[in-house]
Order: structure tokens, then sequence, then C-alpha cells
């Protein structure tokens, strides 16, 4: 950080020297871990260059449909890009997929049928899901509704998987696995590509015909590979979060196998439509303007959250991933262990983003949830989490996941005034 950067902070921002010394200081022992953090987002950018080129990607594909979207090219052209991106067979990528849940429920909606079986392999699936598997709330047409089963093996203490616990899961009727690639609201570590790969070679053994689906959320491009290129049948996503790079300004994404990604498209429209409708109204040029920026966005958002990790575990706190340990997502996670203080650094976070900076963020009841939540978000696009924010359901240990920031500047910034609050209200001592 340069003098005129700590003076603006200082005189602006109100930043104390204290918390500008120590900043200072996380930041130098971090060139190790940065350049690999570029080193992987090098490849990531030219894999999806390449992918670009090779469909002929044009101007003319940037135009909108509008009412049934009949002969859109544009919308051809960037499934055909992303299966080529993820190397599957398959692709659907849509405005019209609302959320990341909302893709992985398309998956199982459209795969899974009456007397199947769901059963989730990295123990309960991010919160969301509950009411669609019908873990949570009666009447809205869960999976349970219709008659499929559902199961999860828990993770082992170390987190790490249990395959003797889905070996002994896994059953004439098991349709479909799930593996959740991201922590959630959990206090564990991602699981990483080479984990997913082993689990998944683990379940072909057993039982072949099992369709295999990977909830990618946070994870697209912070590694060299996806879920696709290790076995997985299915993965699903959100493009407001890292496939979508900041522009996208809503939006799902599936790939896989042809037949099930097919499967998914027919349950978004209807059987016999499936992936030949849908308009796409304007928005293919920032879906695939986002994509093209999303290794070098993932990067920095990465970049951000290992300083925050370097950081908070100067200060004391426990921090997962920590500095130097193989990410698998973009969440970093830090233990706070008293409500007051996670409050105060979502707060903080807050303060520091471009959008909303002025306004204070309370824990709410919000939907999918089953206790009160606290958001911190200052987005471009509302809920975006790739851009910077940071979220906590209100319950011990007390645990705030921060991810996104679409540059690094911005996700330091946050992190700096976080700290700043924190230790203006007596929380820390510098």
């Amino acid at each position: 950080m340069n003098y005129k950067s700590q003076s603006f902070l200082k005189n602006e921002f109100g930043i104390s020297e204290s918390v500008l010394k120590i900043s200072s200081a996380v930041e130098k022992e971090l060139n190790e871990v940065i350049g690999e953090i570029d080193s992987i987002r090098e490849y990531n950018q030219i894999k999806v260059i390449k992918a670009m080129q090779d469909n002929n990607l044009s101007d003319s594909h940037f135009t909108g449909t509008t009412g049934y979207g009949y002969d859109d090219r544009g919308r051809e052209i960037l499934d055909e890009v992303y299966a080529n991106v993820f190397k599957a067979e398959d692709a659907l990528v849509r405005h019209q997929i609302v959320s990341g849940t909302q893709a992985i429920a398309l998956c199982m909606y459209g795969n899974l049928r009456p007397g199947d079986e769901l059963l989730s392999v990295t123990g309960k699936p991010y919160d969301t899901l509950e009411e669609v598997i019908g873990i949570r709330g009666e009447g809205a047409g869960s999976l349970k509704e219709f008659g499929i089963t559902y199961r999860q093996v828990e993770l082992l203490q170390d987190a790490s998987a249990d395959f003797e616990g889905i070996k002994n899961a896994i059953c004439g009727n098991t349709k479909m696995v799930l593996i959740q690639r991201s922590r959630g609201y959990t206090w564990r570590p991602s699981f990483k590509i080479d984990d997913i790969g082993r689990i998944i070679s683990f379940i072909r053994d057993i039982k072949n015909d099992v369709i295999v689906l990977v909830d990618n959320c946070y994870g697209e491009f912070v590694e060299d590979r996806e879920p696709t290129e290790v076995g997985a049948d299915l993965v699903a996503g959100s493009l407001i979060k890292n496939p979508g790079g900041g522009l996208a300004p809503t939006g799902g994404y599936i790939v896989g196998k042809e037949c099930y990604v097919n499967k998914a498209a027919y349950r978004l429209t209807s059987p016999g439509l499936g992936k030949k409708v849908g308009p796409t109204l304007g928005n293919n040029r920032l879906m695939l303007q986002g994509l093209f920026m999303a290794p070098h966005v993932v990067s920095e958002s990465i970049k951000g959250a290992v300083f925050c990790a370097a950081l908070m575990k100067k200060l004391g706190f426990e921090t997962s991933p920590s500095v130097d340990e193989k990410r698998g997502d973009i969440i970093q996670a830090i233990k706070f262990n008293n409500p007051d203080n996670l409050i105060a650094f979502c707060q903080g976070i807050q303060k520091g983003s471009p959008v909303d900076s002025y306004v204070t963020p309370q824990p709410w009841d919000m939907p999918g949830y089953d206790c009160p939540v606290i958001m911190a978000a200052g987005a471009f696009i509302q809920g975006s989490s790739i851009e910077l924010s940071a979220d906590a359901p209100i319950k011990p240990p007390y645990i705030a996941y921060m991810q996104g920031g679409l540059v690094y500047e911005h996700v330091k910034l946050g992190v700096i005034i976080a700290i700043q609050m924190m230790m203006d209200k007596g929380i820390i001592k510098i």
C-alpha cells in the first residue's frame, strides 16, 4: 500500500495508523500465495478465450430475441462456449434461471422420478435446497411430495468424505448423488477437484449408472479444472456468482452429459421444447463478456480472501481456509464466537461498499433460511456473490462468510473498514 493510498484512507475513511500498519505488513507477506493464484487465473483465462474462438463468437451473437426465442444463435453459442469451457457434452445457460438453487433444482426435478432416491454424500446441502428436497417445509411441491426419497452421508470429523458410509448408503434406488463443492454455512474446507474426483470414482465402482450432480456454486475458476473433468454427470451454478464475472445481470448454468442437461431443460420450459425456446432479450453480450472476465474477477476475489485470512489471523481470529491452504471456493470464513463481533464485521464490509455504503445491515428472517441472517452486500447486481459481500446465520459459533470482490482493492478496503469499526467499538485492540 503506497503512501498516497494510506493518506487517503486515513483522511477520508478515518482509518488509524495502527490498522494501516498491520494491513501493510500483512500484504507484504502474501507474494508467494498471490503468484499461485495468478498462475491459475492465466490458464483459465486462456481456456475461456479459446472456447470463444473455437465457436466463432461474433458481434452478431450479442443481439437478443423476444417471444419464443426461436433460432437464437447467440443462445446456442453461449451454451456451446460453456460446454467447451467445462469440457462437457452440453450446457444450458439462461437468464431465466434466477439462482444456483434453481439450477440445481432443475437438475433434480428433470432427472429424478417417483421411487428414486437422492443421496447427498457431503452432509446436509445448502440451506436453500432444504425445501426443494423436502427436509423442511410442506406443500410447495418438494421432491419428497413427488415420492422421491432423500438420505445423506455425514462427513467425518476431519470434514472429509466418509467412503465407508457412502458404500453402505448407496442402494438399488439411489438414482442421483449430490456433492456440494463449497462449504456453504458450515465450518469445513471446500471440496477440491481432486477430492471430488476420488468420490466420483469410488461411487462408480459401487453403482456405475448413478447420476452425479455437483453443486458448483462459488467454485468456478478457483482451480484449473471443473467437476465435469473428473467425471461429474451434471454441474450447476449461478451467473451472479463466479462465472458471470460481475457483468451477468442474472442467470444460471447447467453443464454435463447431453441426456441429463436436456432433461433439465425440459423442466425449465416443457417436454418437447427444452433448449429450443427462450428469448435472450439482449442478455447474451453481458453473459458472454462476464464469462470472459470471470477468471480475472475470481482471482481478484481470492486475493482479497487471502488478505482477509492473513489479517484476521494476526488479530487472533480463527479463519477457514488459512492463508496458505489450497482453496476450492471463493468463501472466507471467520469465526467470531460472539454475535456482536460478527455483526460489527458485516456492517464494516457494508460500509466499504460502492453501493449502499450508508446502509447498516441488521439480521432478518430471510426466505429459505431457518434462523435470522445478516447480509452485507453493496452490489451493482442485487444478491451478487461475486461482488464483495459478507453474510452469516446468527447462531453459534457466529461465523461470518465473506466472498467475492470484483477488484482486490475493494476487498481490502472493506476488510480494513470492518477492522477499524471493530476497533472503534472496543471489540479488538491493535
